[in-house]
């Protein structure tokens, strides 16, 4: 029996996203610093045997390998020029280990530059490579689009309009914050508050967080924020926290959070308000099934 429709799915109950996909690939040999978008090509049973650990794990949903697949982010790489097929080779890897039953969400980062007059990034040439990612996203196979780890209202707008001008699929939007006294604000100053009020009117299925500079009590805080701001509208709260605040080894980052101290505070996150739960850095499929697990057994 196909699958039901995922704005009905995510209607239903608790929706389960996957973890990390970046230090999967590290954790898997891959040197920091490359495309790691361009694996989708490359090195395909890669990208896909991660997909499968996280649904085997539990996740009714796999993210996308675009997380960097707009041009922009691609130029830095040398790849520009291949977006359309990246995000066309990551879609079809995420719809294939899905298979019927599950669901695939085309990601959608950052360009990693400032829009005028902040930065040269011109809006409409912006627009654009946010719509040549997401209708090769589409073409792939996949149920939505999950637009993520944005810090400016201006940028995350453009990247939702784009989608929409490309597809009528469901619009997960999610924004990065850190600590702001009591409070918690994106990189370029958006709250909570902001975020639902520019937003919602544009037709997105879920907003939320991922990311950030947060420890784990700060994103069960932020869950209860954000729910304040949502109140009782159809738009779903996502949450996709890292494993905690990690540790400097060595120059890099360590994630040290076990999968049960993670998952206890992702329950107190979806007891919070969020719908859609999942990890973002330093998460694996151990984390994953801890909170599908935990969160399944209530």
């Amino acid at each position: 029996m196909a699958r039901v429709k995922l704005s009905e799915r995510i209607r239903e109950g608790l929706f389960f996203l996957d973890g990390a996909m970046g230090t999967q690939l590290f954790a898997r040999g891959i040197e920091a610093g490359g495309c790691n978008d361009y694996l989708n090509i490359e090195s395909p049973d890669l990208v896909s045997g991660i997909h499968t650990a996280y649904l085997r794990a539990g996740s009714d949903a796999v993210i996308t390998n675009t997380f960097g697949a707009n041009k922009y982010a691609l130029n830095r790489h040398g790849c520009a020029e291949k977006a359309a097929g990246i995000n066309l080779a990551g879609a079809r890897l995420g719809r294939a280990a899905a298979g019927d039953d599950k669901y695939v969400l085309g990601d959608i980062g950052p360009c990693g530059d400032f829009l005028e007059p902040l930065g040269n990034v011109k809006p409409d040439e912006l627009r654009a490579a946010f719509a040549e990612q997401a209708g090769a996203l589409a073409a792939g196979g996949v149920d939505g689009f999950i637009i993520e780890t944005m810090t400016a209202i201006e940028e995350i707008t453009i990247a939702i309009e784009a989608v929409k001008s490309v597809s009528d699929l469901p619009i997960f939007a999610s924004l990065a914050y850190d600590p702001a006294g009591d409070a918690f604000k994106t990189m370029m100053g958006v709250g909570p508050e902001t975020a639902v009020r520019k937003l919602l009117p544009l037709g997105i299925t879920a907003i939320g967080f991922n990311c950030g500079t947060l420890d784990m009590a700060g994103y069960i805080k932020l869950a209860a924020a954000y729910a304040d701001a949502i109140g009782d509208g159809p738009t779903a709260l996502l949450a996709e926290p890292n494993a905690g605040k990690p540790d400097l080894v060595d120059g890099g980052a360590v994630y040290n959070l076990s999968s049960e101290d993670f998952a206890a505070a992702c329950e107190r996150i979806c007891a919070a308000g969020a719908k859609i739960i999942g990890g973002c850095c330093g998460t694996t499929p151990d984390h994953i099934k801890a909170i599908v697990q935990g969160l399944k057994s209530k």
